[in-house]
């Protein structure tokens, strides 16, 4: 379809008004796709931790109105002008990180930063507006992370869109919802930023998500001791299952540090340690469970006050490095159809990560789930009819 032929469409969305209150849902009117942007009918979205950290931001870069969310799959239903790449109906899964396809990073091995689409709080990418408005007042909302996913209808630039085509478009959708930022994040980051290298030893700080799919990545890569660090011991049962060997509490290591205990573990430390919470501490606790002479640790955690870590330069010196990644360093178009094939051949297994499922209406109840750290993954069904709904695995813990 194109822009020409497309209408403004009337559509529900979970809007959030004020920093941590509860969204509201509310009928939106979202603008048709213009030059090099998709409209996308959502299928299903979950929830990240990144949404609450900026739900409860009340400095920029948080804006209100907003409609949050990341992490999803849909279907395109229009597209704009020098849209080529994706038609409508394609399944498709929208992702924070856009890929132009042209800039020197984009073609680049080292990099999985655009540096042509930078990132505009509350806008799209390539002029500064946005596409929603609440129907009833005509009032502007804003964007999320480039996605929007808490709405029934989003637009997306191309560039942070992730064609799921030839078998992969058969991954049921919840499953390729969660390659849309989570899961994707933790397998590339073991994968592409650590490298991890067969019969080494990885501890993951935070068996969230992302955490749980560093350890599944990790154990794909064939790392010989994983050890997973968190301060629920539920985590560990879920953690086995995806590859953890060993699991550290910080509330009970008899007064020692976590990063004792490691290198105990480890007999001198970790080769690769991943911080996956978002703590500065944590961050450094992380590095100095490390291995002296090689030892990586890679943060993925997001802080919202963006504070320092400190890291002793003399450490630095014997070895030892720091690096971060956004989406685990993977690049969206080339990887995501990889880990979806992964998804396919029984290599990458999912099913764990989703604990509840429920609809729309329900989103709120999702976020106090999460936040209370009592679900990996929600995932929310946008069309409320679940006879109609694509199969799907797992089991349903919708309680």
């Amino acid at each position: 379809m194109e822009q020409s032929a497309a209408k403004p469409i009337r559509c529900r969305a979970a809007v959030s008004k004020a920093p941590g209150q509860p969204l509201e849902m509310e009928e939106v009117e979202v603008a048709p796709p213009r030059a090099h942007e998709v409209r996308v009918k959502i299928i299903c979205t979950s929830l990240c931790h990144t949404d609450i950290t900026f739900w409860r931001m009340k400095d920029y870069p948080a804006m209100f109105p907003s409609i949050l969310g990341h992490e999803a799959v849909g279907l395109v239903e229009s597209v704009g002008e020098h849209v080529q790449e994706v038609a409508v109906g394609d399944t498709v899964v929208p992702v924070f990180l856009p890929q132009c396809g042209e800039c020197a990073d984009c073609l680049s091995p080292r990099s999985n930063i655009c540096s042509v689409l930078t990132y505009l709080p509350g806008l799209m990418p390539r002029d500064g507006t946005t596409r929603f408005s609440l129907a009833a007042t005509g009032e502007p909302v804003h964007t999320f992370l480039s996605v929007s996913s808490f709405a029934e209808y989003t637009v997306v630039d191309v560039a942070h869109v992730v064609k799921l085509g030839g078998g992969a478009a058969a991954l049921p959708p919840e499953t390729a919802c969660l390659l849309s930022c989570g899961v994707s994040t933790g397998v590339g980051a073991a994968w592409k930023v650590a490298a991890v290298e067969p019969g080494s030893t990885v501890a993951v700080f935070g068996l969230g998500t992302v955490g749980l799919a560093v350890a599944q990545g990790s154990r794909m890569r064939g790392a010989k001791r994983i050890i997973g660090v968190d301060m629920n011991p539920d985590k560990f049962e879920i953690g086995k299952r995806l590859g953890v060997t060993d699991f550290v509490n910080p509330n009970d290591t008899g007064g020692k540090t976590v990063s004792q205990v490691i290198k105990e573990l480890t007999g001198g430390g970790a080769d690769y340690c991943f911080e996956c919470i978002g703590i500065p501490s944590v961050m450094e606790e992380a590095f100095q469970s490390s291995r002296t002479g090689w030892g990586k640790t890679v943060i993925l955690g997001t802080d919202a006050a963006a504070a320092p870590v400190s890291i002793s330069s003399s450490d630095i010196k014997r070895g030892r490095s720091v690096t971060g990644a956004l989406l685990g360093g993977i690049k969206p178009k080339d990887d995501i159809p990889v880990l979806a094939q992964k998804c396919l051949d029984k290599e990458l297994e999912l099913d764990g990560f989703v604990t509840h499922r429920m609809e729309f209406d329900e989103i709120n109840r999702a976020l106090d789930l999460l936040d209370q750290g009592k679900c990996l993954r929600c995932i929310i069904w946008m069309d409320g009819d679940e006879e109609e709904r694509p199969s799907r695995s797992g089991t349903d813990t919708h309680t």
